[in-house]
């Protein structure tokens, strides 16, 4: 399922994982092979297809949870046309293989003042994705709600002589998506302090999908262009039309068709069909990688050497001069050097390539949480020894205020040299 997110009607061109008897790509490769096992899961990049599910269990289904108290609203066609003047294109937020996203407005009471902004998606009637997973995504969201995963309000669901509509309705997010963010369409970028965040609050969603109920969700699909930002750039975890059940007791995994993102999915679950949450745990570690470095885990537009994101840091990791490297240079250098590689380190750990040794998203979480209380994220660099005196309180204003620039130029490592400035002396005959 295409993932739609707030990208100002552009489409959404991120190819699909999909492991089938027939991949439509010409530049598909095989992943049947023990070489493609040595591969990046970055470089799996087959074209989507019809997601033949093989479940395992017919407990991993989500019908189950479809008998569960759902808090959703139902609307009919007629209240959503309204909302969005009749899905008109100067409202539409985005568009992808689904159909269509509008903003839209609705009434949440009888006060004619209390409305609520929404994100209204609309199933296309010819597109290639579809009832499935917005069955899926009705029976998630009706029964989950966490502080970082993206609300489900309400759905639609007719049939008519109009045809077959089926429509999902979202709390409005704002400020998009974080891929969004990070794309240089957009002229100002995340600050360092606000990436750590969404870090945190994406490993928070992930983390209850995994641990936080009577049973485990697996997203199957994550990756920043599914991570929205509200108001106050709260991160929060959107579109679960591929999400599957975790395994039922006893049993290690969920065999399913591979269905993803390219340069998201887990080397094994690639290889084998097999399904786990640690397979999300790869796609998180990806993903801390996007935050740091500002790139796209699959870029054909950059060189050659630098198309593949993990394939690229790796050389760099080592070494304090070349992991500055990698760093996102749109961040201007206003980061915390210091967390950036604890981040990185935490990045890895959820990449190794043996499923079983990643961490758990708890453990994950708990190691950005300290990244976040032991760091200085507002630092430009690592934080340095002051060079003013024990006595500075004794200098003059100007002084104090000639020290403190000196001080702030030094930290930042820049080439400025500082010159005292003088009143000009006019002499008089």
């Amino acid at each position: 399922m295409k993932c739609f997110h707030f990208s100002g009607n552009e489409k959404n061109d991120e190819p699909k994982t999909t492991k089938s008897i027939s991949v439509r790509s010409s530049e598909s490769v095989s992943i049947s092979t023990d070489h493609d096992m040595r591969r990046s899961g970055s470089e799996f990049n087959s074209q989507n297809v019809s997601d033949f599910s093989t479940e395992s269990s017919t407990k991993n289904s989500f019908a189950a949870l479809s008998q569960r108290q759902s808090n959703l609203r139902e609307f009919t066609f007629l209240e959503l046309k309204a909302a969005t003047k009749n899905f008109s294109r100067s409202l539409m937020i985005g568009e992808g293989g689904f159909g269509g996203v509008y903003r839209g407005v609705i009434r949440i009471s009888d006060d004619y003042h209390k409305k609520l902004d929404i994100a209204v998606k609309q199933l296309s009637r010819r597109g290639l994705q579809g009832h499935k997973e917005w069955v899926t995504e009705v029976n998630v969201l009706g029964v989950v709600e966490h502080q970082n995963l993206v609300k489900l309000v309400g759905y639609c669901a007719e049939d008519d002589e109009r045809g077959i509509q089926r429509l999902l309705i979202y709390e409005y997010m704002p400020n998009r998506s974080v891929q969004d963010h990070l794309s240089s369409r957009f002229q100002a970028t995340l600050p360092w302090a606000t990436r750590i965040k969404i870090a945190q609050d994406a490993a928070r969603g992930l983390t209850y999908l995994h641990e936080g109920m009577d049973f485990q969700i697996i997203f199957r699909d994550f990756k920043s262009s599914n991570i929205l930002l509200d108001e106050h750039w709260n991160a929060k975890l959107s579109d679960f039309g591929l999400a599957r059940l975790g395994p039922s007791d006893g049993l290690s995994h969920v065999s399913t068709a591979v269905v993803g993102t390219i340069g998201y999915a887990a080397p094994e679950y690639i290889q084998t069909g097999r399904l786990t949450a640690k397979s999300d745990v790869w796609s998180y570690g990806v993903f801390l990688y996007e935050l740091i470095t500002g790139r796209r885990p699959l870029d054909r537009n950059r060189p050659k050497s630098e198309q593949k994101l993990l394939e690229w840091v790796r050389p760099h990791l080592s070494d304090m001069k070349k992991f500055r490297l990698i760093l996102d240079p749109r961040l201007e250098g206003k980061y915390s050097l210091k967390s950036a590689r604890k981040l990185a380190a935490v990045a890895n750990k959820c990449l190794v390539r043996q499923a079983k040794q990643r961490p758990k998203m708890s453990e994950v979480l708990q190691m950005l949480d300290e990244i976040v209380e032991t760091a200085d994220m507002l630092s430009p660099q690592p934080a340095t020894k002051s060079s003013i005196p024990k006595h500075v309180s004794e200098l003059s204003k100007r002084e104090r205020l000639k020290r403190r620039f000196i001080d702030l130029i030094n930290s930042d490592k820049r080439c400025f040299v500082w010159r005292t400035w003088r009143p000009k002396i006019v002499r008089t005959t």
